[in-house]
């Protein structure tokens, strides 16, 4: 091998060894990399949310005094209206409206053509029957008579079309003044006509019938009027205007765009406001139309670059201290990429929806529910996460935000409410309180920004009250969203939890029958350590539920076990004791087969798993030892598969596992055997390292004890001796 074929080896090797040492980090480190990516893109988007232009450097309220130093116009700017002021004015010019019509010449023309033809037939009928009956008839029928009959016919469709007949009577429902006008367009030439003047088809119909009876009162022949009244002139009435709606909508929007949205203008260099001086209406409409402008004009003056690197460190540093939150508080949501996903979607969507309000003005910011957010961190969690997300979602909107001090002090006071109002959760109703309580927590604050800011009430916008209403009717799609997202994501709801922990359910109900024994005994380890995680702080609802489906899989061979034995007979007397620690040890992973089977969440199953730890079947492992003393190389097959409990609910569990089933093996129950008993079995697992991987700490486990002896001694009525 020369030297050059040694080098490129080489090379090789390095290669090699440096992708080697790269698949082993990432293999090593893969959920820490995916958590940091998540944010990273989290962070992205947001960036892609926030809106482009620039934001105004200085803060101000209405009716407050300017806490800044003295304001100068840096150029000029219009001073603009209010939105109300240029709806009124809108409002205005639509009522003046005249909305365009389009009249067809050729309808009356036609009609007329079908009354000529019409008439011609009704006469030849009319005259031949006069004529048959002989007499004084036979010299009426002359050519004036008809001519005259005809003229008055034509004469009265004539007029009805110069007037016009609409085809949309809703349009004219629509004008509120009887006084107003409309423009009909005929061969291109525009008419202003009243808008009484114009017929409908039901008045034209009116009109007809009404000319006809005079004209039919003014005969004295009875013959000549039924002949008249024969004639049908109705029959040819026809719309012949149309509504033009492109005409109408082009010069409708032509006399909005001329609405002037400014009133005045402020000089380039011309004091606005100086320190301490109070912020008037008339100053807030300057100071607010000076921001509008600022904020224009800083995202059209080649600024962008630094506002996005600016926008960049102010979302960063917000993520950053949410991932040094959950490092150092709650580490373990770190470790979940599914519920490390479900927080920052949160984020996401109420980043994303407050975006496209804004942007595109379509609704009140105050009407989207940010409440929503606790809520749901607080149904899966815990109020301090809930309280923190909260904070985050709102600064980061509040940035982009109308009024952002307002807009943050009455959302945090909101996302508050929420939160101390969840305490109970599952309780019927709750979520409906919630909503009242916060459409009166946003109603009272905001009312006391507007009498600080406008200082009387008949400036308060109260359609802001109404977008409360919404947000709190919209809080109520908590239940419909906790539903999905439990699902979605595989959390544990606090209303779940309640409906497996009913002893109704299917499962519980085949354990009682199968495995009574068993039964009982999860009951009262469900109430030993409900009681312990209450008194210590932990999850209540959860605990209780994993001690009633903690030993399911004793449903397999129920006999084996010996609180489901009700004779004297044991069926494990006749098997060798690794063969007996095999089954007792095999309920556990029974268990998880049936809990699966009938699809309890993993919170639950989890119960299954850890309740006996690493631990060893104590009895069959002792019974080996005297009978094979100098074998212990088989203390694995004794020993359970764990693992070991890893929070405080099921660190909890065990104990009270423990300490229930060994209870039912004393033969005397008093105060100090009981004591000894508890002492003995919870010390044996702190020997065991089995509360290593648990939140748990020696304080909490010597209240645990007090607990539990005290729950012995009421369940099984040990008085105390009192001393003579």
């Amino acid at each position: 091998m020369d030297k050059y074929q040694f080098t490129r080896f080489t090379i090789f090797v390095k290669i090699f060894m440096l992708m080697n040492r790269l698949i082993s980090f990432l293999g090593r480190n893969l959920r820490e990399i995916i958590i940091v990516s998540l944010f990273t893109l989290t962070t992205l988007i947001i960036l892609l949310l926030f809106p482009g232009e620039g934001r105004f450097r200085f803060e101000f309220q209405k009716g407050a005094p300017w806490m800044h130093d003295e304001l100068i116009a840096p150029f000029d700017f219009p001073i603009y209206k209010y939105d109300d002021e240029i709806a009124a004015a809108r409002d205005s010019i639509l009522r003046e409206f005249k909305p365009y019509f389009l009249m067809d010449p050729e309808v009356a023309a036609q009609q007329l053509t079908r009354l000529d033809a019409a008439f011609e037939l009704s006469w030849q009928e009319y005259t031949t029957a006069g004529r048959n009956t002989g007499g004084q008839n036979r010299t009426r029928f002359t050519d004036e008579m008809r001519s005259n009959y005809h003229r008055m016919a034509a004469d009265i469709i004539r007029f009805v079309y110069s007037k016009g007949i609409i085809s949309n009577e809703d349009v004219l429902d629509r004008v509120n003044n009887e006084d107003a006008t409309i423009v009909i367009v005929r061969n291109q030439v525009a008419e202003e006509r009243d808008y009484k003047e114009v017929f409908t088809q039901k008045k034209a119909y009116e009109y007809v019938i009404g000319q006809l009876q005079t004209y039919a009162d003014s005969l004295h022949n009875e013959s000549d009027i039924e002949f008249f009244r024969s004639l049908n002139i109705n029959e040819f009435l026809v719309p012949n205007l149309y509504y033009d709606a492109a005409t109408s909508g082009r010069v409708k929007e032509e006399l909005i765009s001329q609405i002037s949205l400014t009133k005045g203008m402020v000089q380039s260099g011309q004091r606005i406001i100086s320190r301490g001086e109070l912020v008037t209406a008339e100053k807030y409409r300057v100071l607010d139309s000076l921001r509008k402008e600022y904020e224009k004009n800083l995202g059209l003056q080649g600024h962008f670059n630094y506002i996005f690197l600016g926008k960049i460190i102010l979302v960063t540093i917000l993520m950053i201290l949410l991932y040094l939150f959950l490092y150092n508080f709650k580490r373990k949501i770190l470790r979940s990429t599914r519920e490390t996903s479900f927080i920052l979607l949160l984020i996401l969507i109420l980043v994303a929806v407050s975006s496209f309000t804004i942007r595109y003005d379509v609704l009140s910011l105050y009407f989207l529910p940010f409440a929503l957010v606790p809520i749901m961190i607080r149904t899966f969690f815990d109020s301090r996460l809930a309280f923190f997300i909260h904070v985050v979602v709102v600064l980061i909107v509040g940035f982009w935000a109308p009024n952002s001090f307002e807009f943050i002090f009455l959302n945090l006071i909101a996302g508050l409410v929420a939160i101390f109002s969840l305490t109970n959760s599952y309780r019927r109703g709750i979520l409906f309180l919630t909503a009242v309580l916060i459409i009166a927590s946003y109603s009272l604050v905001y009312f006391a920004f507007s009498i600080i800011q406008e200082g009387n009430l008949s400036s308060i916008h109260f359609k802001t009250f109404l977008w409360f209403a919404g947000n709190g009717l919209l809080i109520l799609t908590s239940y419909p969203l906790i539903f999905i997202f439990e699902k979605s994501f595989k959390f544990l709801s606090d209303s779940t939890l309640i409906e497996l922990s009913d002893t109704n359910q299917p499962l519980l109900r085949e354990l009682a029958e199968k495995a009574p024994g068993t039964f009982q005994h999860s009951l009262q380890v469900a109430n030993l350590a409900e009681e312990a995680i209450y008194q210590i702080g932990g999850n209540v609802l959860l605990i209780r539920t994993g001690a009633l489906y903690h030993d399911i899989g004793k449903m397999i061979n129920p006999g084996y076990f010996i609180e489901n034995q009700v004779t004297d007979t044991n069926p494990h007397d006749k098997l060798e004791f690794e063969e007996s620690a095999r089954i007792i040890i095999d309920h556990v992973s029974r268990g998880v087969e049936i809990g699966r089977r009938h699809r309890l969440p993993e919170a639950i199953i989890d119960f299954i798993t850890t309740h006996h730890g690493t631990t060893l079947v104590q009895y069959f492992y002792k019974s080996s030892l005297k009978k094979y003393p100098a074998d212990e190389s088989h203390m694995a097959k004794f020993k359970y598969g764990g693992p070991k409990p890893f929070s405080r609910e099921t660190a909890v569990l065990m104990m009270a596992d423990s300490v229930e089933a060994s209870s039912r093996s004393l033969k005397v129950r008093n105060e100090e055997t009981l004591k000894n008993l508890v002492e003995q079995i919870i010390n044996y697992q702190i020997e065991e390292a089995q509360f290593d991987n648990s939140e748990i700490t020696f304080r909490d486990i010597h209240r645990i004890k007090q607990i539990f002896l005290k729950k012995l001694l009421n369940i099984y009525h040990v008085r105390i001796e009192y001393p003579q």
